[in-house]
């Protein structure tokens, strides 16, 4: 519920509220996305930038990504790799082949690798395991980050004592009714809770998301997101815009925009200060300075492809997605630069969360304990 001040505030002050509090009533949020003016989203980001210089100055963390099987079992709506689209050609990498991305990955500065892929039958728990207990054994400090959908808790557990630092698995809304409209009836928004609940248990930094301007989406639900970011706790939120694949059933439905994704980034760093926040390839794709106003708007994180380049155009979630062509060097390089542009640099760093700050009054209390002992 609303406390009595926040029913009074306009938004900016309930932004200010945020920056100092980091959470909000559900209708507060929905309050700041149905009211807000340019002026109040300038706002919002020039405070996120504040709060993340002061988790994590001017550096951004990079993920070699590695999108190893565009294999899926799934038929979710908006996805360019559903089960069903014939168009699609189908790929596996080896365990080699993965390793071989990790050895270049490694050799251009990143210390976390990321595994993609669809829900594949292909990748048993086994294959997984001796995939990234190779990985742990090569490059012990680095970070390794797993994106492979929805599993058993068993399952993650396996996963997590081969070595597993960190799973994503996007929530993709907070709203059920808007999670059916997107996925086939087979696909329960229960399920997907109940899995980032698990995985949270399990111990792995945690990471889910949502795209923007999804058909369906609305400001209640949007505001159901960020109310879910807020009480979940994430590691790690990845949103980025909806861009629409050809072959799938929402082909003909509106790209969600850049001010409304960088807006909401703002508002994410707001709410979890130390939130590890990627500017996304889809930002990217949708605008060509994306991910730079991304880093601009509050996020700390880039994902460059790492995979071969052979297969990057076979893995195309969306239309139109960008550095399916480059050399992961190439791609490296140019980011940097991009970075330094805004005044940003990229890092040679495994990148995790950094740890809530104490708040003053708390720090102020613990040093007159201190000081009368």
């Amino acid at each position: 519920m609303p406390t009595h001040k926040e029913t009074e505030k306009g938004v900016s002050e309930l932004l200010q509220l945020l920056f100092k509090k980091h959470h909000l009533s559900l209708s507060s949020y929905e309050k700041i996305l149905r009211e807000r003016t340019k002026e109040e989203e300038e706002l919002a980001r020039n405070l996120a930038r504040e709060c993340t210089e002061k988790y994590y100055g001017r550096g951004v963390y990079t993920r070699g990504l590695i999108e190893f099987t565009n294999f899926c079992k799934n038929n979710c709506h908006y996805c360019g790799i559903q089960r069903d689209n014939g168009e699609v050609e189908r790929y596996r990498l080896s365990k080699e082949e993965i390793l071989s991305c990790c050895e270049e990955g490694y050799r251009l500065g990143f210390r976390t690798f990321v595994m993609q892929g669809g829900e594949d039958p292909y990748f048993t728990d086994e294959r997984i395991v001796d995939i990234v207990s190779a990985i742990r054994k090569a490059y012990p400090d680095c970070a390794i980050t797993l994106s492979i959908g929805e599993k058993s808790g068993e399952s993650y557990k396996k996963y997590f004592e081969a070595g597993v630092n960190r799973y994503l698995l996007r929530h993709e809304t907070a709203d059920e009714a808007h999670y059916q409209y997107l996925h086939p009836k087979e696909l329960s928004w229960k399920k997907r809770m109940r899995c980032l609940k698990e995985l949270k248990e399990i111990g792995f930094q945690v990471g889910c998301g949502f795209m923007v301007g999804s058909p369906g989406q609305t400001v209640k639900t949007l505001a159901k997101d960020l109310y879910f970011i807020q009480e979940f706790q994430p590691d790690m939120c990845g949103i980025g815009p909806f861009i629409p694949q050809h072959a799938t059933k929402f082909a003909k439905e509106k790209a969600g925009s850049l001010r409304e994704t960088l807006f909401l980034l703002a508002l994410l760093r707001l709410i979890k200060p130390n939130l590890l926040l990627p500017a996304t390839t889809a930002l990217g794709t949708i605008d060509e300075h994306g991910r730079e106003l991304g880093i601009l708007s509050g996020a700390n994180v880039l994902m460059p492809n790492l995979s071969p380049k052979e297969v990057r155009k076979k893995y195309l979630l969306y239309d139109n997605k960008i550095c399916t062509g480059d050399e992961s060097a190439q791609c490296r390089a140019d980011l940097e630069k991009k970075m330094e542009a805004i005044g940003a640099k990229l890092l040679v760093d495994r990148g995790d969360a950094k740890k809530e700050k104490e708040s003053e009054s708390k720090r102020n209390r613990r040093t007159c304990c201190e000081r009368e002992k």
